[in-house]
């Protein structure tokens, strides 16, 4: 099954009926057939995104908890990369959860992302790649 990786603002927009992008991302979710996968960093920035609601943070971890999304898990050897990844876009800037993403895109081979971001077009991994960004 493909993979296709997440960030934040798709799952946030999924957890918070004002979001702007709220019914894209349920019509998203709705209509893909493939593994989803993030990060703890994606994680972590989703949470605290949707702080004016503990009910919204437990919403989204139960249906992390019943399978909706593969987590990448980081490694300390994984930290030279992302320093390195950090340190190529500081002009951008990348943060921990996009850096993350990018590194968890060379490990599975994967070039798609659901993103409300346009970083999406400036970040490359290491086979000097854009992932695509089937969202927007």
């Amino acid at each position: 099954m493909e993979k296709i990786l997440i960030d934040a603002g798709p799952l946030i927009a999924l957890f918070d009926k004002s979001d702007t992008y709220h019914l894209k991302s349920i019509d998203f979710i709705k209509r893909i057939d493939s593994n989803l996968w993030t990060t703890w960093a994606v994680i972590t920035e989703v949470c605290h995104m949707l702080d004016f609601s503990a009910q919204a943070q437990i919403n989204f971890l139960t249906w992390i908890d019943r399978g909706a999304l593969n987590i990448f898990q980081i490694e300390p050897y994984h930290l030279d990369r992302i320093i390195a990844l950090t340190s190529t876009f500081d002009d951008v800037p990348m943060d921990l959860a996009d850096a993350s993403l990018i590194l968890a895109s060379e490990e599975l081979a994967c070039n798609e992302i659901a993103s409300v971001d346009g970083e999406c077009y400036i970040y490359r991994n290491i086979r000097k790649q854009y992932l695509n960004n089937i969202f927007l």
